[in-house]
């Protein structure tokens, strides 16, 4: 969530960055009126309670009974009139607030200008196209010739978008999960097993709500939500906290299964396991001081490169362009794997700058050393990495002629002995 006084005082800037996001209409206008309205009450309020305050201690010093009396009922109305106004404002606050949860965060300067995902920027990329004297098999195809990857019976058991995996499939991705995690303990997280299910205002101060309501899954009897990545329960982690500046910055990885109702567009990522209702993914979260926030997102890119290293996968690193933002983030690189049976890039991480934009929401701030005012914190985070895409650029890039899967070794401590999967 935005400043109030961010708008109040800069409403230009926040209207360009909200063209610059393809936002046309956005209720800053409005929500500037709502504000001098707030004020105007408020001030108010606050003229009659000084005005009560000191017609009380007159009160108090009358030795006329009826003066005294006519003065107390005076102050009977001008209380009436106070709880009125007190309850205009308590309106114009919830109405302020409901505009102010639409608006999404201010670009960070660096983000690139752009309409739409064709004007992202391609930093660098980082290993060789895999080269094969045969054609590679998409994972569509190679997964169920293995026996690892099962539409049929995923569809059988819920409908489409689902699957099962299968043996050295579902090995394989536990193996993944499981480096990652480790990985990231090594890189300085702390691992944090949690909730799959959060309450809406976790999933509000996560930037969750009311923004995504209809890509979310809902338990109505107890209003309890499937988590849609790690990064909301642990934005939850210290939602209404102030931390000790001593303690920052917090590093944490999780594991969750991960939740989304996809509108799925016709002919774009529909086939395989790219894109599903249910998925993996392991989480990489910090909560930060303002002034080392940058410098940790380099961090936080440069942990997830470090997976895809480690796992042998050719990447790509690209910037966002303001266009294709997150609606929480600031700055954004994503980070891009090749899949050479679907022959494609696919996006395996997210690694965000939110800066106080969900610290806003959550209520988490943190006290400074100097015992200065509480300030708010910023959050970043990424994935590190996102499965079912990692496990498909693994499949099909370490995919045989004769329609094995070579396991990266990195993987095969958590694989039994298996280093190669064979067809069934």
């Amino acid at each position: 969530m935005l400043d109030i006084n961010l708008i109040r005082e800069t409403p230009d800037l926040v209207r360009k960055a909200l063209r610059d996001r393809q936002m046309e209409t956005a209720p800053v206008d409005a929500m500037l009126q709502l504000d001098e309205r707030r004020r105007s009450l408020l001030g108010e309020v606050e003229s009659l309670k000084a005005q009560r305050n000191m017609v009380s201690k007159e009160i108090g010093q009358l030795k006329d009974a009826e003066a005294r009396q006519s003065k107390i009922e005076a102050m009977r109305l001008v209380g009436d009139r106070i709880s009125g106004l007190d309850a205009q404002v308590a309106a114009v606050d919830r109405e302020l607030g409901d505009l102010a949860a639409t608006i999404p965060n201010v670009p960070d300067a660096r983000t690139p200008i752009g309409a739409s995902e064709a004007e992202n920027v391609v930093l660098r990329t980082v290993g060789e196209i895999p080269k094969f004297d045969f054609a590679p098999k998409a994972h569509w195809e190679l997964g169920p010739a293995l026996g690892v990857i099962d539409f049929e019976r995923g569809t059988k058991i819920t409908g489409s978008r689902f699957y099962v995996l299968s043996g050295p499939g579902a090995r394989l991705q536990r193996a993944l999960i499981a480096f990652m995690l480790d990985l990231h303990l090594r890189q300085g997280y702390t691992e944090q097993y949690l909730p799959f299910m959060v309450k809406a205002e976790t999933m509000f101060g996560a930037g969750q709500l009311p923004k995504f309501a209809d890509n979310l899954y809902k338990d109505h009897e107890e209003e309890l939500y499937f988590v849609p990545t790690a990064e909301v329960p642990l934005t939850g982690l210290h939602m209404n906290e102030i931390l000790d500046e001593a303690r920052l910055p917090l590093l944490y990885t999780g594991y969750t299964p991960c939740f989304r109702r996809e509108k799925m567009s016709a002919g774009r990522d529909v086939r395989g396991i790219k894109r599903g209702h249910q998925f993996d993914k392991v989480e990489m979260y910090m909560y930060a001081r303002p002034e080392e926030s940058d410098a940790l997102l380099e961090k936080m890119r440069e942990d997830a490169e470090a997976t895809c290293a480690a796992l042998g996968l050719t990447y790509r690193v690209k910037q966002l362009c303001t266009g294709d933002l997150g609606f929480g983030a600031a700055i954004t690189y994503d980070i891009e794997v090749w899949a050479a049976g679907c022959n494609e890039w696919l996006e395996a991480s997210s690694v965000s700058n939110v800066r106080d934009f969900q610290a806003r929401r959550a209520n988490i701030k943190y006290r400074p050393t100097d015992g200065s005012k509480a300030r708010f914190v910023h959050t970043l985070n990424g994935s590190g990495l996102g499965l079912p895409r990692t496990l498909i650029a693994v499949l099909e890039n370490n995919q045989r002629a004769d329609g094995s899967v070579v396991v990266p070794g990195i993987l095969q401590p958590w694989m039994g002995g298996i280093d190669v999967i064979r067809p069934i």
